[in-house]
């Protein structure tokens, strides 16, 4: 017996090591970025060994993906299935693009690194589309039902994180970015 709860301990504390490292990459990817941070940082804020980290994570890519995973299981993009339903596209945009934005208002400055990040660095734009890029086009896909061309450019770029920074962090917009790019979508036809 009491060589399983030893293996069992040991096990809770490898998890909880690793968990300990995800943070650590979390926190420095949201302050200063993926592409900045390197793993002896990681290793130093997460209070383990560079052989530790290694351990848990033999490459940048396992360690980006664990990263990627825990921030949207704790802050999941939102869920577009619901808006379907919403008949009247005003509505639906309105909806969608509001549910959007507050998921940028809550992860803006983790966004903001990666996003920055992802356009030079390729293991960040690699992770970033195959975590952002599924539910992103599911959004895109309900929200632009039925969209003229011209319209569903302007989606996509109601749908831009930099276009919801600035309408609500530099222009001051707020809570009305959302239904002022709903407009902007409907007015494009």
């Amino acid at each position: 017996m009491t060589r399983t709860y030893t293996l069992k301990r040991r096990a809770e504390q490898q998890a909880q090591t690793r968990l300990r490292i995800v943070e650590a990459a979390v926190d420095l990817h949201g302050t200063q970025g993926p592409a900045l941070t390197t793993l002896s940082q990681i290793a130093e804020r997460a209070g383990v060994q560079r052989h530790t980290l290694y351990a848990h994570f033999p490459d940048e890519r396992s360690l980006f993906l664990a990263c990627s995973e825990l921030s949207l299981v704790r802050d999941p993009l939102p869920d577009p299935a619901p808006w379907g339903a919403i008949a009247e596209r005003g509505a639906r945009l309105r909806t969608g693009l509001a549910a959007l934005y507050g998921w940028y208002a809550r992860n803006a400055m983790l966004a903001a690194c990666v996003l920055r990040d992802a356009e030079f660095h390729a293991l960040t734009r690699e992770v970033a589309a195959l975590r952002l890029g599924p539910p992103m086009a599911a959004c895109e896909a309900v929200l632009g039902e039925g969209l003229a061309p011209p319209q569903a450019a302007m989606l996509r770029l109601a749908m831009s994180f930099f276009t919801w920074r600035t309408l609500v962090q530099e222009a001051g917009l707020g809570d009305a970015a959302a239904a002022t790019m709903a407009r902007a979508v409907e007015q494009a036809g």
